[in-house]
């Protein structure tokens, strides 16, 4: 176990090189170059690498569960009570140090990171006064947070949980009794609560993004863009179609009579429509040069196929997420049990690879960690495509070469909020698996009178809900998914949520034609100076 454990904190801390990598290349593509800061670019890059490390916790925690014990049901050699509880604490205070500081990232530093580039970019005096400001808005931030909670929590106290509730409580007592709770599982709960509240939000924005993305990721690969030349083509077109209009107009007032107020303004509106054809003329010359765009045109085919298999995925996901979620509404307990069930009764594809894959090491944890790396990697594509929304007001949009550090601030934070609630999307998925992973125990299966131990039989058994507790060690995950039943019935009605959005988001994805090779880089309320960036990005 020794030289195995050096092994694998060499590999994670490869895996973490890499991360820091990925994530260095992906903010340095889409930050604006004019508007780069030192502050946002590393807070920027920080949370998207927590966010891809923490998705990395699950698979972790369903191997080191599941490498304790053979296949036959026994404990390894080295696998006894001390090492299983080490391995099992090691896991957990994982758990508590990245959520600790996904919590300081979303609550704290992202605020005030953000704060302080808004008051910065409207305000040029001292940084003293800046920080100041910043800090003033971030605390009022955290009040605001803190005043939910606290009435979430106090809420909370009503409702029944796995705690002795007796009915002639005060409304205090009752209160008392989930704080003594917390404190008794050495600050499980409480953290547990935090996350869950949090990971109601990501709920929220998976729904958002992430059900839109698994859509229109892989059909945007099937589909490709179109012609850089076609579109050069068109737009010249268009820009002598407006060059004529314009000629037009002004044609009136040779003889120096003045412009009517409605052609003043469809002039106004002309002349800006031509300003911004002209900006995509100059765009779609740079690209039809680059050699990035001879690269796409030579992968064509790879894109096709990585098409193919995004979208094979994401229809697994949804029919197992379908299936799973209608298990629950025809066999759980019901509302008040937050629509949880131990077992299967009726199995999704996913839940049928998964048993047949673990004969085979490590085909499993390759399905797992594909799929979460799946939902991160389209959440990206969704947040990319729609843009950061409030509402109905869109906020920021995600460019390349021109994203706002503000944009790419709340980026990180929806990510981070989305890799919250990723494992209990796995969970609904493959709820005993995620428990237990392949892990195994032995039962006995013939008993006879004769009191000689050679004639009784064991045989090896899936871990489930009705395993001994010495018998089978529960991931980590697990403990903060359901500590509380009525985060577990939110997340049961997201789910359906998300089901339907996806569906929504394929049968546009379908209608729609071809994207622009230019999509979202050329827009009226652009400035000149922005082709530097581009012609600086592709050259």
């Amino acid at each position: 176990w020794g030289r195995g454990g050096r092994r694998s904190a060499e590999l994670r801390g490869r895996g973490c090189f890499a991360i820091l990598i990925f994530c260095w290349v992906y903010v340095r593509k889409y930050q604006s170059r004019r508007e780069s800061e030192v502050i946002s670019t590393i807070t920027a890059i920080f949370a998207l690498a927590v966010a891809l490390i923490s998705s990395a916790l699950l698979p972790v925690d369903i191997f080191l569960v599941s490498y304790m014990k053979n296949q036959n049901g026994t404990f390894k050699d080295w696998a006894d009570a001390n090492v299983s509880r080490q391995i099992e604490d090691t896991v957990l205070y994982g758990y508590y140090t990245l959520y600790s500081i996904i919590l300081f990232c979303v609550f704290l530093w992202i605020p005030f990171v953000y704060f302080y580039y808004e008051e910065k970019a409207e305000d040029d005096g001292n940084t003293c006064s800046q920080v100041k400001t910043a800090l003033k808005y971030t605390l009022g931030f955290i009040t605001i947070c803190a005043v939910e909670m606290t009435s979430l929590l106090y809420y909370s106290a009503f409702v029944p949980l796995d705690i002795p509730n007796k009915k002639n409580s005060t409304e205090w007592e009752k209160v008392k009794l989930l704080f003594e709770e917390f404190g008794s599982s050495h600050g499980l709960s409480a953290l547990s609560f935090s996350i869950s509240s949090l990971t109601v939000i990501g709920m929220l924005a998976a729904i958002t993004y992430t059900a839109y993305g698994m859509s229109a990721l892989p059909l945007n690969l099937i589909k490709g863009t179109t012609s850089a030349a076609y579109e050069r083509l068109e737009n010249t077109e268009d820009i002598e179609e407006v060059e004529q209009h314009l000629l037009r107009i002004k044609s009136k007032c040779r003889d120096g009579r003045p412009l009517s107020s409605r052609d003043r303004r469809t002039l106004q509106q002309l002349e800006e429509r031509l300003r911004t054809l002209r900006r995509r003329e100059r765009h779609l010359e740079s690209i039809e040069k680059s050699w990035w765009t001879k690269f796409c045109k030579a992968i064509r085919p790879l894109k096709i196929v990585w098409g193919v298999f995004f979208i094979i995925v994401a229809l697994l996901f949804t029919v197992s997420l379908f299936l799973s979620n209608l298990d629950k509404a025809l066999h759980s307990a019901g509302f008040d049990s937050g629509f949880i069930i131990l077992g299967t009764n009726l199995t999704n594809p996913l839940n049928m690879m998964l048993p047949v894959l673990q004969t085979v090491f490590p085909l499993d944890y390759i399905l797992i960690t594909t799929i979460v790396m799946y939902f991160i990697f389209t959440s990206m594509a969704g947040i990319r495509n729609m843009g950061i929304w409030f509402f109905w007001i869109r906020l920021y949009k995600i460019r390349r070469g021109k994203t706002r550090p503000q944009a790419l601030l709340f980026l990180c934070m929806i990510l981070l909020l989305i890799v919250l609630h990723t494992s209990y999307m796995i969970y609904s998925l493959a709820p005993q698996y995620v428990m237990y992973g392949s892990q195994k125990y032995l039962v006995q299966s013939n008993k006879t009178i004769d009191v000689q131990p050679r004639n009784v039989t064991f045989v090896s058994k899936d871990c489930d809900a009705d395993a001994p507790e010495d018998q089978c060690i529960v991931t980590r995950t697990y403990l903060f998914l359901h500590k509380f039943w009525f985060f577990s019935a939110a997340y049961y009605f997201g789910n359906w949520a998300f089901i339907a959005v996806f569906l929504v988001g394929l049968i546009v994805s379908c209608c729609k034609g071809k994207k622009s090779v230019i999509e979202g880089e050329v827009d009226d309320d652009d400035s000149d100076m922005s082709d530097d960036e581009l012609s600086a990005y592709y050259h």
